[in-house]
């Protein structure tokens, strides 16, 4: 198998503690069915709705936890990373 290093690109990077931190963190609901981001939708499936944070990605709703880091990435896209993960893989600048 190939072997390949991460080309150096410098990238912005929030560590996430609690809404409002990010401006690109969401209040979301897993519903019965699928995962939904509108309030009053929420609301109509009552405690079948369980909230969390998430942030919308190229690939869909991302779920966000405490201590996660909200990266815009080379284009202008957002991901949520582990900050162990984080750690091993970027060192500020």
């Amino acid at each position: 198998m190939a072997k390949y290093r991460k080309k150096p690109v410098v990238i912005e990077a929030e560590q996430w503690f609690k809404m409002g931190d990010h401006p690109k963190v969401i209040q979301a609901w897993h519903t019965p069915e699928g995962d939904i981001t509108d309030f009053f939708l929420a609301q109509a499936f009552g405690i079948h709705a369980q909230p969390y944070a998430a942030i919308e990605t190229l690939e869909g709703l991302m779920q966000v936890s405490i201590g996660d880091y909200i990266i815009t990435g080379v284009k202008g896209e957002h991901y949520a990373c582990k900050p162990d993960i984080f750690e091993l893989t970027y060192d500020k600048l």
